[in-house]
């Protein structure tokens, strides 16, 4: 993981950036907007309320004013006569310290004071309209923080580990974390790490007891090969004309080499032993569980490659053994048919059989010929429709081991130009 801050975490920092400011420039705008609105509101209702006062003065004096009605008018006073004394006049407009309109009403001058603060309408909206926008910003905050500190943060810690781990740099053990979305992973990829590390030890304690099998065995086979390369010798040059020492020379040479054909085998065990290592927890699962876990992965698949899969109805059972080691039965035998088959159809078939349940890959085309198919669970051993697809030749071996130590069974049989290999669940 680079040194500080990744890029990954600038850009969501740049959106965040973005966000406050967009959020700052709707609170600004609004606010803006509400008070341009009420300015434009009060321009026109003091002025409504001032001609409606004019019109009941015309009516009937300025006794009549009634200003109960009114919210931005809140006075009216009665002056000079238009065109009258000109000292009169100015104190007529003088006399007060707030907004007003004058209008002249049967030509007398009459002054409207009126308020020029917002109403409480459009202070109530305002206030109601910025709360609402605080607490938007709020929200797109907590988001933001929620956001970075249960997703993205998680994510940065972990993002480089897959990548690390495939290129053999195995961590250190990943600190547990109890978080919704991230929990199960992190778990998955320490136990992904744990699992990679005991491989590895277990490939160098293999490499230690390889090496240490073949000094072992050429050590041991330098002293029957001296002594067959000495009695051969001795014959070569007939140094024994009597019979009876030949034969005694021949049973020798026999004996030494029967002792390097067991040095020979005990080395082709040790070579195609147990390949797996693989620890087995035989418990109970369902039918159904191991059906849906298979099928999820191979539908899609399957179908971007055009062939057609078809899950047989079956009957739920409860099954004994291992359940992750059964999904990986059931997938080596699907990645068998997808390598070897013609990609024209994949099938899961199912039968029962006393206290067993049969499960059945079957796949077209590319079959094995019938006197190959006790061969195909041998370590090591490719049928002769492999080509040249990739592979080790180990998997089937592997699979039949799993069975065996799951108490059940994988064999092999060509039906109907199908490759049908069928696993058996004990129930």
């Amino acid at each position: 993981m680079g040194r500080g801050i990744s890029i990954f975490m600038k850009s969501f920092y740049r959106l965040a950036a973005v966000v406050c400011l967009i959020a700052a420039a709707i609170f600004i705008g609004t606010n803006i907007s509400i008070q341009a609105g009420g300015s434009q509101a009060d321009g026109r209702m003091y002025r409504v309320e001032a001609a409606r006062l004019a019109n009941q003065i015309r009516k009937g004096g300025d006794k009549q004013i009634d200003l109960s009605g009114c919210q931005y008018v809140y006075r009216v006073t009665r002056g000079a006569k238009a065109g009258g004394d000109e000292e009169a006049l100015q104190a007529f407009f003088e006399e007060t310290d707030s907004d007003y309109l004058v209008k002249s009403i049967g030509g007398t001058l009459y002054r409207f004071d009126y308020h020029t603060y917002t109403g409480a309408y459009e202070k109530r909206s305002m206030v109601y309209s910025n709360l609402g926008l605080a607490a938007m910003a709020l929200l797109n905050g907590f988001l933001l923080i929620y956001i970075w500190h249960n997703i993205l943060k998680p994510f940065e810690k972990l993002r480089e580990i897959p990548y690390e781990l495939s290129k053999g740099r195995l961590a250190a053990p990943l600190p547990e974390q109890k978080n919704r979305y991230f929990g199960r992973f992190i778990w998955g990829v320490d136990l992904l790490r744990e699992y990679m590390e005991e491989l590895k030890k277990r490939e160098m304690e293999l490499l230690r007891a390889q090496k240490t099998l073949v000094l072992s065995v050429s050590h041991d086979i330098k002293t029957p090969l001296s002594a067959i390369k000495l009695y051969a010798k001795v014959i070569l040059r007939h140094m024994y004309a009597d019979t009876a020492q030949l034969d005694g020379i021949a049973a020798s040479i026999d004996a030494k080499a029967d002792e390097i054909g067991e040095f020979v085998s005990q080395m082709a065990k040790s070579c195609c032993g147990d390949f797996s290592g693989m620890e087995v927890t035989n418990g109970q699962f369902y039918l159904s569980a191991l059906v849906k876990k298979t099928s999820a992965y191979y539908e899609e698949k399957l179908r971007l490659l055009h062939t057609r899969f078809q899950v047989e109805a079956y009957t739920d059972r409860l099954l004994r053994g291992d359940f992750d080691r059964s999904v990986e039965v059931l997938q080596n035998l699907m990645e068998n048919a997808v390598k070897y088959g013609d990609g024209g159809s994949i099938a899961l078939r199912f039968a029962q059989e006393e206290d067993c349940m049969l499960i059945t890959v079957a796949n077209s085309g590319n079959t094995l010929p019938q006197a190959e198919l006790m061969y195909i669970f041998d370590s090591f051993w490719r049928g002769s429709n492999a080509g040249s697809s990739a592979g080790s030749g180990l998997g089937l071996s592997i699979c039949r081991q799993l069975m065996h130590r799951m108490g059940g069974d994988v064999f092999a049989q060509v039906h109907d130009q199908q490759m049908c290999v069928t696993v058996v669940f004990p129930m």
